[in-house]
């Protein structure tokens, strides 16, 4: 999870007993039109089986875990989840916060631009750290001020420049939302 301060967004695959496909899909888009209406709510989405039999994925995005934890906890979630029918089985849960949300896991964009966004994000952070971060820490062992370097660079591109990054992004990494 994270840790407070970033985007939360989880992927839940649910295995769908043959004959339910229609009503779970029903089902899927009520409880996410549901949770669109809860602060913090940045979007979702059901992506369906690629065969039959396969587990479907629901997809949604919040601002914070704060406000992740309130839809998580709300009784408008446990009612939804009350009318589940042909559905019970979650197969798989992944919260995703920080690197690996990124780039939205249910509608990720092509590689080539993904490469094109981290590096508009790392430049200025690399330049940064050229003009100021390493001549300061120039009496620091090479080891020792990489390591500080490099762990300068995941914390800020994890919880500030790709998540900026990708927000301003958005209409190039996403046309079809335009």
């Amino acid at each position: 999870m994270s840790n407070g301060t970033g985007e939360v967004t989880a992927l839940v695959a649910r295995t769908v007993e043959p004959g339910y496909e229609r009503g779970f899909e029903e089902w899927a888009n009520g409880i996410l039109d549901e949770a669109s209406k809860f602060p913090g709510h940045l979007g979702h989405g059901v992506l369906r089986p690629a065969e039959p039999g396969q587990p479907w994925h629901v997809m949604y995005r919040f601002r914070d875990e704060a406000t992740y934890d309130v839809w998580q906890a709300s009784p408008q979630r446990a009612a939804w989840f009350a009318k589940a029918e042909g559905h019970h089985e979650e197969t798989a849960r992944r919260e995703l916060t920080g690197l690996e949300a990124w780039f939205e896991a249910a509608d990720a964009p092509p590689k080539w631009k993904m490469a094109i966004s981290s590096a508009l994000g790392i430049f200025p952070l690399t330049l940064l750290a050229n003009i100021w971060i390493a001549p300061a820490l120039g009496a620091v062992p090479t080891v020792a001020r990489t390591a500080l370097i490099t762990g300068m660079f995941s914390l800020m591109m994890t919880y500030v420049i790709m998540p900026n990054v990708a927000r301003l992004l958005r209409g190039w990494l996403h046309p079809s939302r335009g």
